[in-house]
């Protein structure tokens, strides 16, 4: 932020100069930012948010009270900002030459379920921010975490050293994972951890002096993230094959969309156990595949096949661990002690990023050796172990455990299950509705290149519920402290929706000048062969990261 306060008084008026700007508290003349009131509600003396902002005010010589909000003038409209954006960021899985006409909702501020854009339209948060927000925006636990460790300090390095709040954090979380006698290696990303476990599984067989280990079970639909280690692992689609001369090969069993998924991979477990270093399996949910889904029972013969044939085995639940499926983490529900356990999205409630990667104490000791010697894991990234996101994470599973958390999201998804199977699944344009516990999937039976998917899911937003496809499944990954009032704004928006969607006259990428309601305008240059555009994945979503 950039602040040129002049104090200055006029009739009585506290006023500045500044190239500060604000949402609350001044209003601008010119170059002069007035209060609204000499004496500002008492109300808002014990509000912690206001006394933090007057003590900054104090600090900078401004007048009080005063908010910093950005170094442009407000109030700005959507436009204003969306060109700004389009100016100097590159947004993620999206199609730069497509993203202003794309409608995409600009976040000001949150609170609650709700995101609120720069023109104060409210959104619930219907995807909980890609996954990763838990108990909502501005938990006034999780701020006081965070302001609290503020004044210890924000980040020191893990690497031959360590932190307090980090080291308590593994000790409340080792015992909540279903890893034997569990190590933390923390990052950043969900994808840095897979990829954490991807050496750590290869340099374990190493180590032991066992040639040969060099290759990996995945499956079909798979997705782990976009780095070079994890996307090899990944499947193919969604213009991975680009990468191909950089991606190594794995050994490829079938996705959940099969429902012989695992029983295949116990068969090429038992024929290629001397050359795998490890499975991979993300338990219960394929997430970016569309919300394919197995049985909990499915995953007990995964296990066992890995424990007859000694071959690590890498859960990676990032997307599905801290509450998603209805249990801590997923693998619970699947019978799987893992080997190896990726961690992130949901780690820190969504306030930070962070993620880990726990092994059991039998890959740990594999690394014991010498002091600089050859068994050391020579891996560590600058802000792994972050403190402020080891704060906010530690007391996000002691409002888990506070709240009862796992109890809500049972019941949410219970009412989800009832008021979809009523509402949504009998649907003509529904060919079928997946659920476990509050990740659910929706998908359309939409014609090519009517993009049923994308246009649901922006009805839903023109309706003030944020909602992202993956091509035409509509997703719903609501937080975990969702209200039952909610959920039945979610179904009902669901509802309409689609109805008015799917019922409207017919719209491919061949007549790009026949605009449904509740779609954005389109670049048909973005998707000329019908096929999903960049930000609209066939098979995945970038959930990882």
């Amino acid at each position: 932020m950039t602040v040129a306060p002049t104090p200055h008084h006029d009739d009585g008026d506290d006023w500045m100069v500044a190239t500060a700007t604000t949402a609350t508290g001044w209003w601008r003349t010119g170059q002069r930012w007035r209060s609204r009131t000499r004496d500002p509600d008492p109300q808002s003396r014990r509000d912690p948010n206001r006394r933090r902002d007057a003590a900054l005010g104090r600090a900078l010589q401004l007048p009080v009270p005063w908010s910093p909000v950005s170094v442009q003038e407000l109030p700005s409209s959507s436009a204003e900002w969306i060109e700004r954006d389009a100016a100097v960021v590159w947004h993620g899985f999206t199609q730069m030459s497509a993203y202003p006409d794309n409608s995409p909702v600009i976040a000001a501020s949150a609170e609650g379920h709700y995101i609120i854009d720069v023109d104060g339209r409210r959104y619930l948060d219907a995807i909980s921010s890609l996954w990763v927000t838990t108990l909502g925006h501005r938990v006034p636990e999780l701020d006081a975490a965070l302001r609290s460790q503020i004044d210890r300090v924000a980040h020191t390095t893990m690497l031959g050293n360590g932190n307090t709040v980090v080291i308590e954090l593994a000790e409340a979380l080792a015992p909540r994972l279903p890893v034997d006698s569990p190590h933390l290696l923390f990052a950043s990303d969900g994808a840095v951890a897979v990829e954490q476990a991807l050496k750590i599984a290869f340099q374990h067989w190493v180590n032991l002096g066992v040639t040969g280990r060099s290759t990996y079970l995945g499956f079909g639909g798979a997705y782990h993230g976009d780095t070079i280690g994890s996307m090899s692992l990944g499947d193919d689609g969604f213009g991975v094959d680009l990468y191909d001369p950089l991606r190594f090969s794995v050994l490829r069993a079938p996705g959940f969309d099969s429902p012989d998924a695992i029983e295949v991979a116990c068969t090429m477990i038992d024929q290629h156990a001397s050359r795998l270093a490890a499975v991979v399996v993300e338990p219960l949910v394929q997430g970016a595949a569309g919300m394919q889904m197995l049985a909990p029972a499915a995953f007990a013969p995964l296990g066992e096949a890995c424990r007859r044939n000694d071959v690590l085995l890498i859960c990676d639940e990032v997307a599905v661990g801290f509450g998603r499926t209805g249990t801590l983490f997923a693998s619970e529900q699947c019978g799987l002690r893992p080997d190896l356990m990726a961690l992130g999205k949901g780690i820190t409630g969504g306030y930070l990023p962070m993620s880990a990667t726990a092994v059991t104490r039998a890959v740990f000791d594999s690394f014991l050796g010498d002091d600089l010697g050859p068994k050391t894991l020579y891996h560590g990234h600058s802000y792994g172990g972050n403190a402020l996101a080891a704060a906010v994470a530690l007391e996000h599973l002691s409002l888990i455990d506070r709240d009862d958390v796992l109890s809500n999201v049972s019941s949410r998804a219970d009412q989800f299950r009832s008021l979809l199977a009523e509402r949504v699944a009998p649907l003509d344009a529904v060919l079928d509705v997946r659920q476990t516990g509050l990740m659910i999937g929706i998908e359309l039976a939409s014609a090519p290149g009517e993009r049923w998917g994308r246009r649901v899911s922006a009805a839903c937003v023109a309706r003030g519920v944020l909602i992202r496809p993956l091509g035409d499944v509509v997703v719903v990954v609501p937080h975990l402290s969702s209200t039952a009032d909610e959920v039945e704004l979610i179904v009902s928006v669901l509802v309409e929706a689609i109805t008015e969607v799917t019922t409207a006259p017919a719209r491919t990428v061949d007549d790009p000048d026949a605009q449904p309601v509740g779609h954005p305008v389109d670049d048909p240059a973005d998707d000329p062969d019908g096929n999903p555009s960049d930000d609209e994945p066939a098979l995945r979503e970038p959930d990882e990261d």
